[in-house]
């Protein structure tokens, strides 16, 4: 379905659908090709975000992350944005893309996981969760309608409502009325949504975000409260926080069911390469984790033949690429007894090498991925790929 924004030459906009199209659908299962358009470009799905946590992917700059790496989409984060540096200065500078010097689409997560890892410093009520600032124990109050209201001052592509994530594991009554709340702000949120513009002129777009923990019938009513509200993308949120991998999957394949066909399908917080295929293959569209970017700072990498630390002996004098398969500055130009070193040595520069190697990892992840539902060999290739690329490479270990 396609419809055509109208842009008046002032701050303001008329709202729209987003623009999302699915060109390429597998045979074999629910993995799907297509693309969304924002006013700062198109991304292609399946999509793998690099986080930006705050207004910034951790140990790159914004030119290579485009140049190098080829990242369509960054993701940041209201809770750590609406702290610091606050919505005023984000305001004084025209908005998070000016800000950070990036062109190109955001999404914002709501800050609804951030406040949920904040157990012990957050209080749930029915307008909203209160809670004291990880930074210097401020109190604040996070509403469906104030998390709409920072979102709209960062200029995010694409923003999040917010909901409350249960932890795992999670008792069925207490998910039940979790689910509620959520189902309940986000009616809030739509709301807010809907009786507020853009400040920056470009388009912004919201997407609902379904709970339920482990409990499919929970699943499947938030997903139905959502769907009426016609949000402009779907996300499944409250997974990937210690539940058996088996059951994350059997949740993702359950809950797409009830996922509207035409809006892009966002799985949040998921996750090691071979769950974003096996995700894929269950109708997801859309993913994002800190995973690649910190266990680069940590020195541990992916490959295309497993999982290697850079910091084992067997490297020293290794002189080959880090992945003879992959196009990435890194591997194109520095061995894997440098990067050693390097890490060895404390050297800052390994943590940008590491993290430019493992975001294009993902980014060629996904992008081969949208190549073989094309092609025809998607489950053949990603039941063969999974399993070379969750092998953790073993190595002479340091002395």
């Amino acid at each position: 379905m396609f419809i055509f924004s109208i842009i008046f030459h002032t701050k303001f906009l008329i709202s729209v659908l987003l623009n999302f199209t699915v060109n390429h659908t597998d045979k074999s299962s629910k993995a799907r090709v297509g693309e969304f358009i924002t006013d700062h470009g198109v991304v292609q799905t399946p999509i793998f975000m690099p986080v930006g946590t705050q207004g910034t992917v951790k140990a790159i700059t914004q030119r290579v992350l485009e140049n190098d790496i080829n990242a369509e989409i960054v993701l940041s984060n209201t809770y750590h944005l609406y702290l610091r540096p606050g919505t005023t200065i984000i305001e004084k500078a025209g908005g998070l893309h000016e800000f950070m010097n990036w062109n190109r689409p955001i999404l914002t997560d709501s800050g609804g996981f951030q406040v949920y890892s904040l157990s012990d410093l957050r209080k749930l009520k029915k307008d909203g969760v209160e809670f004291r600032s990880h930074l210097d124990g401020s109190t604040h109050f996070f509403s469906p309608q104030k998390v709409i209201e920072i979102q709209r001052s960062i200029g995010s592509d694409i923003m999040m409502v917010l909901d409350e994530c249960t932890p795992f594991p999670c008792e069925y009554e207490y998910a039940k009325k979790s689910r509620e709340l959520t189902s309940d702000w986000a009616v809030l949120n739509k709301k807010a949504f809907d009786e507020t513009k853009p400040l920056y002129g470009h388009q912004q777009y919201l997407f609902g975000i379904i709970q339920g923990s482990i409990y499919k019938d929970l699943r499947e009513s938030s997903a139905k409260d959502l769907v009426k509200l016609d949000f402009d993308g779907y996300a499944i949120g409250g997974l990937a926080v210690g539940e058996p991998t088996e059951t994350m999957y059997e949740l993702v394949n359950f809950t797409t069911d009830f996922m509207p066909k035409d809006k892009p399908r966002y799985l949040m917080g998921v996750g090691r390469p071979e769950n974003i295929l096996e995700a894929i293959a269950r109708g997801i569209d859309m993913f994002d984790c800190v995973m690649p970017t910190r266990n680069a700072r940590n020195a541990y990498l992916f490959t295309s033949k497993g999982i290697v630390s850079m910091r084992n002996a067997a490297y020293k004098d290794d002189m080959d690429p880090l992945d003879k398969e992959c196009d990435c500055y890194t591997c194109k130009n520095f061995s894997k007894a440098y990067l050693r070193h390097l890490f060895n040595s404390k050297e800052v520069l390994a943590l940008e090498l590491a993290t430019i190697h493992n975001l294009t990892f993902y980014l060629n992840l996904v992008r081969e991925a949208r190549k073989r539902i094309v092609d025809g060999s998607f489950i053949e290739w990603k039941n063969y790929f999974s399993k070379i690329i969750s092998i953790n490479v073993q190595s002479i270990e340091e002395q």
